[in-house]
């Protein structure tokens, strides 16, 4: 465990050292949050769904650029492509360590990291500027408490879903095409793009039962009363039970890789 903590902490430190490519991140994902905020208040001018109010969608959108790096599914790590690509795989394997959980806290820490460089001025900016368009308060400490267990589940479930596109990568000789459509697959449907109450109420019903739900939807919502009480703590519940069958599957799929590996580069 010592090596895995140990792992986390150094890409943690190292990811904290690209202050500046996080100021230019940030500035971008304030004037993005902003420029979604005025779109949907024409939206809800002009008629809106009733699942979520306009006040809710703020705090929702607020809290998707502040923590984007944490949750979405464009945040890989950059050197694990690499070395499959390159066949710096090879020396992975010389490690005395599980491989699966040197990449889940490498991409853990990755993730961290960004999030934590970003999240803050976002945060205090987005909840000084006026109602409806800041971010609001949650509805009570129990439902921040919620939340912070969600958003810390939601971290790990976009963590494992990232191992297996770094799986389905040692298949390949690139792992560009995997990356481009596991992203647009779970950014779609996990609410990254367009936030799940918008969708129609079937395709709702389905989505949050499914792993795209367990992502960056479910924090959002508990966060801004969206969703609270008991189906709050259902789809906590449904948050553990995909985290944990989506490293075991993970785990198994890359012990089978493992069994015979072909490496490339050189």
């Amino acid at each position: 465990m010592k090596t895995y903590t140990g792992m986390l902490r150094i890409r943690f430190a190292a990811g904290m050292q690209y202050r500046a490519a996080a100021l230019g991140g940030l500035v971008t994902q304030f004037f993005w949050g902003g420029f979604e905020i005025l779109l949907y208040a024409a939206l809800y001018q002009n008629g809106a769904p009733q699942s979520i109010t306009f006040a809710q969608l703020t705090s929702y959108t607020w809290l998707r650029q502040a923590f984007l790096a944490l949750l979405f599914s464009l945040f890989f790590d950059a050197d694990i492509f690499a070395s499959i690509e390159q066949g710096g795989l090879a020396y992975e394997l010389c490690r005395p360590a599980d491989l699966y959980a040197l990449w889940f806290s490498r991409t853990a820490a990755g993730r961290l990291s960004n999030a934590v460089l970003r999240c803050g001025p976002i945060l205090i900016v987005a909840a000084l500027l006026p109602a409806p368009y800041g971010l609001m308060l949650p509805p009570s400490l129990a439902a921040f408490a919620a939340f912070v267990l969600s958003l810390a589940l939601s971290w790990l479930v976009g963590v494992a879903n990232c191992m297996l596109v770094y799986v389905i990568c040692c298949h390949t000789l690139s792992p560009r095409g995997v990356r481009r459509i596991a992203t647009s697959v779970v950014s779609f449907f996990s609410g990254e793009m367009i936030p799940i109450p918008f969708f129609p109420p079937v395709m709702r019903n389905v989505l949050i039962y499914l792993p795209f739900g367990a992502g960056a939807n479910m924090p959002l919502r508990v966060y801004s009363g969206n969703i609270a009480g008991t189906e709050a703590l259902t789809g906590i519940a449904l948050q553990v039970f995909w985290l944990v069958a989506l490293v075991l599957l993970g785990h198994l799929l890359l012990g089978r890789v493992l069994r015979r590996v072909q490496l490339q580069g050189g």
